[in-house]
């Protein structure tokens, strides 16, 4: 009977790979890649020459006897991605449950996770955290997903693209407080690595400034442990409201300042504005 091994690959650094890992890679009968252009690098480095087969998200279904058969024939198997550990965000859940519900047995070989890597140097909280890897980049979905972490009391991960990472900012400062802290670690392990740390405010406007590039992980801290984030007085939210809307501003714009005065999520701040605004609406209606 065949074993299935689930082998955590370096993030970037080659030298992070456990010696483990090292010997299951070269004893096994194949290794599952997720692309085989970027495994080959890594068993090149180690003078491995063990067959590779493609494995990812497309082809995972069809895959799947043909693996079966290679572990009935009592071959060990080992499964990478392209970086990592599988199935975080990458392909291989539905094999793994194939291969447990056939009997046969799945051995993990930790190692380098960016997920653990981030958390552990973002200087947030790390005792309890929800990892929700990439969001959906619209839809309600995505909504829902922005306000339970504007609530969530635990530390929250995130996986993002370069080119997304703004608009997430601001769509989680639209969401929580704006001193709500965070982390953004670039290129974990990596000649360029890189951690900036800050508000939400201040995140969002030193990537305004500079541009980020390479692989990101976000990490924002509890919502229950940001300072100064209090029961807003609704009397005050709104008297400040009507003050800012009779001095021409904005819904929006009336919003994002008594989100930064208030220390509110600005979609709470919206809200007040939103009812304010049709209130003077209404009396002024009533008065003509």
């Amino acid at each position: 009977m065949g074993t299935l091994y689930v082998v955590s690959t370096p993030i970037g650094n080659l030298g992070d790979l456990s010696r483990r890992a090292t010997e299951v890679l070269g004893r096994v009968s194949r290794i599952l890649a997720e692309d085989t252009r970027r495994t080959r690098p890594l068993l090149t480095h180690l003078g491995l020459s063990t067959p590779m087969v493609s494995f990812h998200a497309h082809n995972e279904t069809s895959k799947r006897e043909a693996i079966l058969d290679w572990l009935a024939d009592g071959e060990d198997i080992a499964m990478v991605s392209d970086a990592g550990t599988p199935l975080v965000s990458d392909p291989g859940e539905r094999l793994v449950d194939a291969v447990l519900s056939a009997g046969y047995p799945v051995v993990p070989i930790p190692g380098p996770s960016a997920i653990l890597a981030a958390l552990v140097a973002s200087g947030l909280p790390s005792d309890r955290f929800t990892f929700l890897g990439f969001l959906p980049r619209k839809g309600a979905e995505r909504r829902e997903l922005l306000d339970r972490i504007s609530t969530a009391p635990e530390t929250t991960v995130l996986f993002e693209s370069p080119e997304r990472l703004l608009r997430l900012l601001e769509d989680l400062g639209d969401t929580s407080v704006p001193d709500r802290r965070g982390a953004v670690c670039r290129e974990l392990t990596k000649l360029h690595e890189e951690f900036v740390r800050g508000t939400l405010e201040e995140l969002k406007a030193h990537f305004t400034e500079t541009p980020p590039r390479g692989e990101i992980t976000l990490v924002l801290e509890p919502a229950g442990e940001v300072p100064g984030a209090l029961e807003v007085d609704s009397a005050a939210a709104a008297a400040l409201a009507e003050a800012l809307l009779e001095d021409g501003r904005s819904p929006s714009r009336a919003a994002k300042e008594i989100s930064r005065r208030l220390k509110i999520p600005r979609n709470d701040a919206y809200e007040i504005v939103q009812e304010v605004n049709r209130t003077r609406e209404g009396g002024e209606s009533d008065s003509s």
